[in-house]
């Protein structure tokens, strides 16, 4: 194991106009900051409110620009890695901190690019400058989002969406992702377009504090395998580094989020929370229990997390007075952070492969070794080889002439030897057992006892005794050995033995299940079975295909079908919109049209339920109330009147009985009538998001049709079908014409102007502009994709 160290914690603070210098100061060194409140004169003389604070740290960032804090924060971890060493960077704050900022930077500038691909950047370099290792480098990109595990880079072609959700597994190796999935890259450009990539599926809103605040937290891990091209070694270094942008904890006063931000604001305090929580435990020497199992973000990072690797904390802050509370707790969880300690040690794994042909070739030696041992022993003959078939026949062959007498002893020469003489033992006796039992069955009639068929046959052949048992002994190997007793005469012995076989054959015709069936009558039988059951199957296939035909919206209608073939004549004017639309949903559209009203008559009825059911509650609390007055009352005359009691129990007169048994079964029929309403509101909700996305996919396929039925024209129609899957009416209009052309000037203008100052962003500007076409295509592919695309699929992008 390696020595034990501290986490290194920095802490970066957000350049605003609006600094309170005389609250926050920064030591002479840079490695301290001060944070002085002023006392609250609301709560009196006697105020014992702390106000002064310091922060010792391995650095404050004030001021500083994307490269200097790299080569502060992350640059040794990042080193580090190629050596063997784990790697974490973790980047911790309130919202609209600057975390993301600082993590991945504005993908839009080369120069103010973040962390993760400076470190991207660091890794394929060092790659360069080691050419005596085969280093592989492969990436993931994990997204917790309300305690959920998301695979951000799932959407590429080539992964798909899990069928089972992910689950986060641990191994004596440590923890993993399973169903996570784990990318190769062999460049710089990939391993950007992989960033890209994941960034662009990323879950944002907009709250007060910040208009693109991440609404979960994100895990860049990059896995690294370096093999010697130099060594013979079988062991080999395996490292990975971890870059964690989690989202910012919230003041729900401040930020003022509402529905599904408020819901996502809860789960990220609660799992910065429990990350608190364990961070605190693991500053504290006397714990035995650490609880990283309280979320999945403090599971994920188990070994990060006071484990084998090298942990680095950037706490982001603000500099404003607004901000003060918010500031001083994180820097309360910044200096927790320093009191955690890690044991970072290189990672060694052994190549099986390699250590195979190693080991191959120490045996070549040994053998060369022995060679010259039993030369200089005079045991020339003496071979360390396998036995070929030769060899072993030979010993056979003195094994069986040492049974027999004839050989008195049998020459060793070597341990490979002696257990082949064993081997052979084994094999003889097998085949003497197997000839003395050809031999008893060639000899008597044997019947095995487990048979009952048999067993009844030779009882009805009267091939038993006095006591009802088999003639003759049993040899103890489940079957007798037919022994024909004193009383029978020679000469009938085959006779019987012959009335045995026809009494069992005849037997066995007569009761059909007792004979045995040959190989090939099963192979019919077995046939015969499935070729019944898929003949059912086959109707239900074909129901439920014609079910799944009159119940889902209908699939575009192929490029090369004779409907669009035999469509009539463009106008010369292309007919308004509102007008071309009301045809549209009479005939293309018919389809979406008819599940988009079905939807909606199904949505007002689930509303008019619901607003029949409130009416209910609300005229069920009314009586309540009314009965809750009367029940009071009449507890109040009683107590007027004198209350009585019968052995210790009190009596009540009628009427304020049948009060209560009214008033309970009112709130009997209040629960039952709220718990209908809160499923109608969910049923509401579902069928709301369906009668958008049908909205929206009506909306969509009247604009594809529109565009090709009156503005595309048909020659660029042709030209655009040929050797192509997309539509064209997918393609926007203003770019039929240059059709990509537009990218590739602006990349050009782009390498023009950014390329001279900086050499190094080619990869980094070639995997942002893939993306972004990438992005620009997969959105108007989803938009034309099938009828179940629109209705399953649930976005996770919040407003």
């Amino acid at each position: 194991m390696g020595t034990r160290k501290k986490v290194q914690a920095f802490v970066r603070v957000k350049p605003t106009d609006d600094f309170a210098h005389e609250m926050i100061t920064y030591g002479g060194d840079n490695k301290s900051i001060d944070i002085h409140l002023k006392k609250d004169t609301r709560r009196g003389a006697v105020n014992n409110q702390q106000t002064d604070w310091s922060f010792k740290l391995d650095g404050v960032l004030h001021d500083a620009s994307q490269d200097l804090v790299y080569e502060t924060v992350a640059k040794d971890a990042v080193s580090q890695a190629l050596d063997g060493y784990n790697g974490t960077i973790m980047c911790y704050g309130q919202t609209g901190a600057g975390k993301t900022y600082t993590m991945t930077g504005a993908t839009e500038n080369y120069k103010h690019r973040g962390i993760l691909p400076r470190a991207l950047q660091q890794v394929f370099r060092m790659i360069e400058e080691r050419p005596t290792h085969a280093i592989t480098v492969r990436v993931s990109y994990l997204e917790i989002y309300n305690e959920n595990l998301f695979d951000l880079l799932s959407t590429l072609p080539y992964v798909g969406p899990s069928v089972t959700p992910m689950t986060i597994v641990e191994n004596p190796q440590g923890v993993f992702i399973k169903g996570l999935s784990v990318h190769l890259t062999s460049q710089e450009e990939d391993a950007f377009s992989l960033l890209f990539e994941g960034e662009t599926n990323r879950i944002i809103a907009s709250h007060t504090m910040n208009k693109n605040s991440s609404r979960s937290h994100c895990i860049f891990t990059i896995y690294m395998e370096a093999h010697s091209r130099t060594l013979s070694d079988e062991k080999y270094i395996t490292s990975k580094i971890n870059l964690v942008d989690l989202a910012g904890s919230e003041r729900l006063g401040k930020t003022g989020s509402e529905g599904r931000v408020l819901k996502e604001a809860t789960y990220i305090n609660k799992s910065l929370s429990f990350l608190e929580q364990a961070i605190i435990a693991l500053g504290d020497q006397k714990r035995d229990h650490i609880p990283f199992r309280q979320c999945k973000l403090t599971h994920a990072l188990k070994d990060s997390l006071g484990g084998n690797c090298n942990m680095v904390l950037v706490t982001n802050i603000y500099g404003e007075a607004a901000q003060l509370e918010e500031t001083l707790s994180s820097l309360k969880f910044a200096s927790r952070m320093k009191l955690v300690t890690t044991e970072p040690a290189i990672n060694e794994k052994y190549d099986a492969e390699r250590m195979v042909k190693n080991l191959e070739k120490e045996l070549a030696l040994l053998k060369q070794e022995l060679a010259i041992h039993d030369s200089l022993s005079n045991r020339t003959l003496v071979n360390y080889d396998p036995m070929d078939e030769i060899q072993i026949a030979e010993i056979n062959s003195q094994v069986r002439r040492y049974l027999e007498g004839t050989l008195d002893e049998i020459d060793i020469i070597n341990l490979r030897q002696i257990q082949e003489v064993f081997n052979q033992f084994r094999v003889v006796l097998s085949q003497q057992e197997q000839e003395v039992e050809s031999a008893l069955r060639r000899k008597y009639t044997l019947i095995d006892k487990n048979d009952f068929a048999t067993i009844s046959a030779v009882q009805k052949a009267g091939l038993m005794d006095a006591e009802g048992h088999l003639v003759g002994e049993p040899d103890g190997q489940s079957f007798g050995l037919g022994v024909a007793p004193f009383s029978i005469k020679p000469g009938k012995k085959l006779r019987s033995k012959k009335t045995l076989k026809d009494q069992f054959s005849s037997s066995a015709r007569k009761e059909g299940a007792s004979s045995p069936v040959s190989g090939k009558d099963l192979d019919v039988v077995s046939i015969s079975k499935t070729q019944l059951i898929p003949s059912s199957r086959d109707g239900d296939v074909k129901d439920m295909l014609s079910r799944d035909r009159e119940t889902s919206s209908i699939e575009p209608l192929p490029s090369d079908s004779p409907k669009e073939d035999s469509r009539p004549l463009r106008p010369s004017t292309p007919p308004s919109k509102p007008v071309a639309f009301e045809e549209f949903k009479n005939e293309r559209g018919s389809e979406i049209n008819r599940i988009f009203k079905e939807n909606k008559s199904i949505l007002n009825e689930r509303r008019k339920r619901a607003s029949e059911t409130t009416q209910r509650i609300n005229a069920i609390k009314r009586e309540i109330d009314v009965t809750k007055d009367s029940l009071n009352f009449q507890k109040s005359l009683r107590e007027k009147q004198g209350e009585y009691e019968n052995k210790g129990l009190m009596i009540i007169d009628e009427e304020e009985f049948l009060l209560i048994l009214k008033l309970k079964d009112l709130k009997k029929q209040y629960r039952n009538e709220y718990q209908e309403l809160r499923d109608l509101r969910a049923e509401i909700q579902y069928c709301q998001r369906l009668v958008d996305q049908c909205r929206h996919r009506l909306l969509m396929e009247f604009d594809i049709w529109y565009n090709e039925s009156f503005v595309i024209p048909e020659d660029v129609q042709v030209a655009l079908k040929l050797g192509s899957s997309i539509r064209p009416g997918m393609v926007p209009v203003n770019r039929i014409v240059s059709l990509g052309e537009d990218d590739q000037d602006r990349f050009s203008q782009l390498q023009q102007t950014v390329l001279p100052e900086g050499p190094d962003s080619i990869s980094f500007y070639n995997a942002k502009v893939k993306t972004e076409q990438k992005v620009t295509w997969d959105i108007h592919v989803y938009e034309a994709g099938g009828p179940k695309d629109y209705i399953t699929r649930t976005p996770r992008i919040t407003n």
